[in-house]
């Protein structure tokens, strides 16, 4: 296997190491803080802290192994190409440094308090991730939204998944103090679940398929 092989399964190993492992955990956290607050069942006080903590690491995860996909593609297509990758070097450079840049958002966004600038860089980090996946050499089955393929392209529900996520993650001292937040968060994690789960089969697909070829 070549180097470019083995960055190929970096997103895989991340999303099944690390990824979906933490996504139980925090899933699990977040019945388990529910039960407390309604006082079905009593929990031992740092639980919604712990929740909060994996929904973060949660978060990181995903955008991380989101951004290394998109990284491998231009990578991949770049040395693939050659002389005759689009824009050259100098795009490439440029789509490297729109990735970085995401991870530099992110990683704001975990330090910064005032919810304006939660929002900023949430927002920030998503349309670093939204404008590196218009790419074309990022394979989509669709860009339709009135196609079947849109709704079943691993890449399109990759992003909603990276912006709910970014939300959530940028809304967490108000979801704690705000009801009508805190549900909103509850059926945004629904969709979240049910993303996981349309990822889980179409990232297989495409694996499967790309392989093929």
């Amino acid at each position: 296997m070549s180097t470019i092989d083995w960055f190929a399964l970096l997103h895989p190993v991340l999303v099944i190491l690390f990824v979906y492992p933490l996504m139980g955990a925090t899933v699990r956290l977040g019945l388990l803080v529910r039960e407390k607050r309604l006082g079905i069942t009593k929990q031992p006080e740092p639980v919604p802290q712990e929740h909060a903590d994996h929904g973060l690491w949660l978060t990181v995860g995903v955008i991380v192994a989101v951004l290394i996909a998109l990284v491998y593609s231009f990578s991949k297509a770049y040395l693939e190409a050659g002389a005759d990758f689009s824009g050259g070097v100098s795009r490439l450079a440029l789509l490297l440094l729109v990735s970085a840049g995401s991870l530099v958002a992110l990683a704001a966004l975990l330090r910064v308090r005032r919810a304006l600038w939660r929002a900023i860089f949430a927002l920030l980090c998503w349309a670093g991730v939204l404008g590196l996946g218009s790419q074309p050499e990022i394979w989509r089955l669709s860009d339709n939204p009135f196609s079947a393929g849109f709704w079943s392209s691993h890449y399109w529900a990759g992003v909603l998944l990276s912006g709910l996520m970014l939300f959530t993650l940028s809304a967490r001292p108000e979801i704690k103090r705000i009801p009508r937040l805190r549900q909103l968060h509850i059926s945004a994690n629904v969709l979240i679940l049910l993303l996981f789960a349309v990822q889980g089969v179409s990232g297989t697909r495409d694996f499967l398929q790309i392989g093929g070829h």
